[in-house]
């Protein structure tokens, strides 16, 4: 059973793409369909209008570690935005076996957190394009305004600074 992940990984890895990162501020996140680890469908960003939110995007496991950083220091400093963890998978073969990949975030993921962790398949290629695939262990933090418009952005990886910088952001968003 532990062979799976690491076959999975390969999978994941051997499928995606290397694009130049970009820092999107500025711009509308794309609108694009994702589906929760609670079987619900997300259509990101229209879902999230009318407040700002924010989005953890990862496109390799490993990104893992990063995002799971940036969530314990969004709770930490109490930081009162909703947040949605988006893997975003590109590529065919990801596609043919968003199941299985789906099924083992939930063997490691509390239920009760399911609705908050967005996966994104089918439209993976415009996030992709939106953000790069350079450093893909780094995850993408993305906070949106009630419009879905990225105000803040970083991709070089986990800064206990930077949560406070959110924080602060968000607070003049309101």
């Amino acid at each position: 059973m532990r062979i799976l992940p690491l076959v999975l990984t390969g999978l994941l890895v051997a499928c995606s793409s290397n694009l130049e990162n970009r820092d999107p501020t500025g711009e509308r996140f794309p609108s694009v369909v994702g589906e929760s680890l609670a079987g619900e469908s997300v259509r990101l960003p229209e879902d999230l209008a009318g407040a700002p939110a924010l989005l953890l995007v990862g496109y390799a496991q490993n990104a893992q570690f990063d995002l799971d950083r940036w969530l314990l220091g969004l709770m930490q400093a109490e930081v009162d935005v909703k947040a949605l963890e988006v893997p975003t998978i590109d590529g065919l073969m990801p596609g043919l076996i968003s199941g299985t990949i789906d099924e083992g975030m939930r063997g490691g993921i509390p239920e009760q957190d399911w609705a908050t962790v967005v996966t994104v398949y089918d439209d993976a290629a415009d996030i992709v394009a939106f953000t790069g695939t350079q450093k893909p262990n780094n995850g993408r933090i993305l906070l949106l305004d009630s419009e879905g418009r990225v105000v803040w952005f970083h991709d070089t990886g986990y800064s206990a600074r930077l949560v406070l910088e959110i924080r602060e952001k968000i607070r003049e968003l309101r």
